[in-house]
């Protein structure tokens, strides 16, 4: 049943008393609009400070040819993280699921593993690998040339996005039915048309959706390009206000990122509209896996290849900088404090983005219209917008309208959780469909009115919800770079800062503790979703 049809539903309308359906109450909806306000400033903020230039300097600013070189750029690299990502995520997937391979789940952890990785720490890993002072170089004698610009965020950047991608394809292909493929086998089709023609068009809308995670990462990538420095958008939206000081011009930039992220959002609404389930009778039925017969002496180099590159070259670069080569013992003694101090703000954002989350879900599945629809699609404003933009406009707001927040902890918190609304937005909604609305009738039955009934009978059943929205921000939080570095306080560095600053100084052993730090946080916390998802 879609998401539509559970909201009109006869049961969805008897969830509150005769004459109360459209009423929505207060303490429902005031938070939701602010939210959704507080979504409109950024864009806001972002044009007025776009358009205080002149005409005569708006046309210079606009029709720049570096404009023009920085979309080729960024389009660019985009298109070959998407290549790449799907070169490595859909064989991998196929394995897994559609083969007799052996140690399948151990697969499935490595191929998800690479997320504990953030762009950035890849970077570092790679930049690491080469050189003179390379660590290939100093264990081997072996010297490979530096890997930095487009190369070198092309590789750190797909390393670390695939498992997007991956876990897509591979939900997708565990799900379809086998007897699309035997009927057209039966048919005469052989293995190369089936795959064209069944299977692929089945794996459209998860390709899809996992282009589309990928693309606007790509696009709001700070660390990784910066460096690598590959002259993307974002590299130069920050040059841009951090040394040249001309704050216009990098809002125009901020603007065209804006647009291209936008347009990419747009395409991906048009392009999949097919429905793909299945509409005949019957049980369907699971694919036999396939043989590799030979094919296992080309499978297992290829895994070699890829989780020797995502996750063993962070790992040797890591260890190499810690245990071979290690900083002076005053590094690891920061590690404690640098991490409450990014805990210390990625806390809060969570906490104040599952506060804004949950009223704007109840809202929208409890008062389903027009306005509702608006409020929720809002909420997705912060996610879709590239951090850096996000964060370039945030500095505006602050600038022209509440100075005293400009270069404060409270405005990073607030930008965070602005950032990260949708993610704690989607298991509180999941959740709360999954509670049935006659309970609140029954309450309401009683003589409970909306505001105990939301605190004591709905409440208590989106617990797990909400604690999930709350996780998943946090990890989020815990790991950010472009917004924490535009709007840090003087002095407040983080894991991800502390490791971005180190190592575009070239200061590889005294970053290596905190991207340590960050690797081992995130590891735990992609197991810890694992284990879930094993026990569900």
């Amino acid at each position: 049943m879609s998401h539509s049809a559970e909201l009109a539903s006869p049961a969805a309308r008897r969830a509150l008393p005769k004459g109360r359906a459209r009423r929505v109450p207060l303490h429902i909806l005031l938070p939701s609009l602010v939210a959704a306000a507080a979504m409109l400033v950024p864009l806001f903020y972002l044009a007025l400070r776009a358009f205080e230039a002149d005409p005569q300097t708006l046309a210079n600013l606009v029709l720049r040819q570096r404009n023009l070189d920085l979309l080729l750029n960024t389009l660019s690299l985009a298109a070959g993280v998407v290549v790449m990502t799907t070169l490595i995520a859909l064989p991998l997937a196929w394995l897994v699921v559609r083969t007799d391979i052996r140690f399948k789940r151990l697969l499935t952890v490595l191929g998800v593993i690479p997320l504990a990785v953030p762009g950035y720490v890849m970077a570092y890993a790679l930049i690491g690998l080469g050189g003179n002072y390379g660590v290939l170089a100093q264990l081997t004698g072996v010297q490979l040339p530096r890997i930095d610009g487009y190369v070198g965020a092309l590789l750190a950047l797909s390393l670390y996005t695939f498992p997007y991608l991956f876990l897509n394809l591979r939900a997708t292909l565990a799900g379809l039915d086998g007897n699309l493929e035997e009927s057209a086998r039966s048919l005469g089709y052989g293995n190369r048309e089936v795959f064209l023609k069944i299977i692929l068009p089945h794996l459209a809308p998860s390709l899809m959706a996992g282009w589309l995670v990928i693309t606007l990462y790509v696009l709001g990538d700070f660390g990784a390009v910066a460096l690598m420095r590959y002259e993307a958008f974002s590299y130069a939206i920050y040059t841009q206000y951090s040394g040249a000081f001309d704050r216009i011009y990098a809002a125009w930039l901020s603007i065209m990122l804006l647009a291209v992220a936008a347009s990419f959002v747009m395409l991906d609404s048009l392009v999949v509209k097919r429905k793909l389930a299945r509409v005949g009778t019957g049980v369907a039925r699971p694919v036999k896996p396939m043989r590799l017969g030979r094919l296992r002496w080309l499978a297992y180099p290829y895994l070699a290849l890829i989780f020797g590159a995502s996750v063993g070259l962070p790992a040797l670069i890591l260890g190499y900088w810690l245990v071979l080569a290690p900083p002076d013992l005053s590094f690891f003694a920061r590690v404690p404090g640098t991490f409450l101090r990014s805990a210390g703000a990625a806390l809060p954002a969570a906490l104040l983005a599952a506060a804004f989350a949950l009223p704007i879900a109840y809202l929208t599945v409890r008062y389903r219209s027009t306005a509702a629809t608006l409020i929720e699609r809002s909420a997705y404003i912060g996610y879709a917008i590239p951090p850096l933009t996000l964060a370039l406009a945030m500095v505006f707001f602050s600038l022209r309208t509440a100075p005293f927040l400009y270069q404060t902890l409270t405005l990073l918190i607030v930008t965070w959780a602005m950032a990260s609304l949708a993610l704690a937005l989607g298991p509180i909604r999941n959740a709360l469909l999954q509670t049935r609305p006659n309970m609140e009738e029954a309450s309401h039955s009683l003589g409970h009115g909306p505001l105990s009934t939301f605190l004591w009978v709905i409440f208590p059943r989106l617990r797990r919800g909400i604690l999930a929205g709350i996780a998943l921000v946090f990890v989020l939080c815990m790991k950010e770079l472009p917004i924490t570095f535009l709007l840090a306080p003087t002095g407040y560095t983080t894991l991800a800062v502390t490791v971005f600053t180190r190592t575009s100084e070239g200061m590889l052993a005294e970053a290596a503790p905190f991207a340590a730090a960050i690797v081992v946080f995130s590891s735990l916390s992609v197991g810890f979703l694992l284990t879930k998802e094993g026990k569900r």
